[in-house]
């Protein structure tokens, strides 16, 4: 096949690291023809193309695809986008975040590409969001559905979301959830004696690791908030931030404040190849996002066997089952994060069973192998019709 992938930009984050993943295995082991189509990889959280191996994949960067919304750049964006569908031809078109999926699936319905195809890896409509903002997003998703042949939404949370938004019906949507290399996060264990050591934590310490990038919706204010409360109770508890972004100067000058800069590790931005070792040095992953598809640390976790402490929101319920794979707790909650993590932090045997059933039971749905033939599989149905 010829297929266009269109993303807003390549930064380090969930959904680029999906799209990488598919781009490349539809290269090698499918020998498709595949052209990635992004912006700059500008951000804090760091350029993914030049952190990961992409060898084999045809890169097209528009200097204009950016996430800021700009009438001349957009405009630009758009026509540039369709020059490149008019020289490659390609026979699917697969976009990827809010820019790109309605810039780049506008381009592929104006070229008459045969399958076009859109990623829901995140609601672009969640609380607290200003209303003109929702109204503008909710206007633009739905006249983007009208250019489009199918939905893949990385979580049914995502799905039911677009759905009661009346983005498009039911039959369009299909979930397959975001993929990585398992294999890595399988055999992680073997690695938590180097990392524990390169982080600075003991065997003795029970190391709470909250992988996301610093910003306002992640919830990492929460996660201080709930150490603040547990400190007094047990003196082995310390977490590790893994991420960087616009908050990382607030959060280490409050946890200065409160006292908890020995119970706090910032180790900033850490390469997609790294994270596997960042995963071996935790014994419990806590999950504060107000808003998120699913999230790539949650199953990431899961496959390195590890229990998860999370907020019961969007995908999360579907693979942090309550009691046996981890906890939830209602968004907000900080006695009951502090709670559940205190209890994770008391008891071994615990969170080896919750992080084995966890890998056990949903650790094969994240093979990024398993992922592209499932994506595959639906560009072919498309294009059968």
């Amino acid at each position: 096949m010829r297929v266009m992938h269109v993303i807003t930009r390549m930064i380090v984050g969930g959904a680029q690291e999906n799209t990488l993943h598919n781009c490349l295995d539809l290269v090698h082991n499918f020998g498709d023809n595949v052209l990635l189509v992004c912006g700059p990889g500008l951000g804090p959280e760091g350029d993914l193309l030049r952190l990961s191996n992409h060898q084999g994949l045809e890169v097209c960067f528009v200097e204009e695809l950016k996430r800021a919304i700009s009438l001349e750049d957009d405009w630009n964006a758009y026509r540039k986008i369709r020059s490149i569908l008019r020289s490659l031809r390609p026979q699917v078109v697969h976009t990827h975040s809010a820019k790109a999926g309605v810039l780049g699936r506008l381009a592929a319905w104006q070229e008459s590409v045969p399958a076009i195809i859109h990623t829901v890896h995140g609601s672009p409509f969640y609380a607290g969001q200003q209303i003109h903002e929702r109204v503008i997003f909710r206007f633009m998703e739905r006249l983007s559905a009208c250019w489009c042949d199918r939905f893949i939404s990385v979580s049914d949370a995502m799905t039911r979301q677009m759905i009661s938004h009346g983005i498009a019906p039911l039959a369009k949507f299909s979930t397959i959830y975001s993929g990585f290399d398992i294999k890595t996060f399988l055999s992680c264990s073997e690695l938590r004696t180097e990392y524990r050591k390169k982080f600075g934590f003991s065997e003795d310490d029970i190391v709470v690791g909250k992988i996301a990038r610093l910003f306002d919706h992640k919830g990492h204010h929460d996660v201080i908030s709930a150490l603040s409360k547990i400190v007094q109770k047990s003196s082995k508890v310390k977490i590790l931030f893994v991420g960087d972004g616009t908050l990382r100067t607030e959060l280490e000058s409050r946890v200065t404040k409160l006292g908890l800069a020995e119970r706090c590790v910032f180790v900033g931005l850490l390469r997609p190849d790294e994270i596997p070792g960042a995963l071996s040095a935790i014994d419990v992953l806590v999950h504060t996002s107000l808003r998120e598809g699913l999230a790539r640390a949650i199953s990431q976790a899961i496959a390195a066997a590890k229990p998860i402490v999370a907020y019961d929101l969007d995908g999360t319920p579907e693979v942090v089952i309550d009691g046996k794979t981890g906890f939830l707790i209602p968004a907000g909650d900080i006695e009951k994060l502090g709670e559940r993590i205190l209890q994770l932090s008391m008891n071994n045997a615990l969170r080896s069973t919750m992080g084995s059933e966890g890998r056990r039971l949903f650790a094969s749905q994240f093979d990024h192998v398993n992922m592209t033939k499932a994506i595959r599989s639906v560009y072919e149905r498309v294009l059968d019709k």
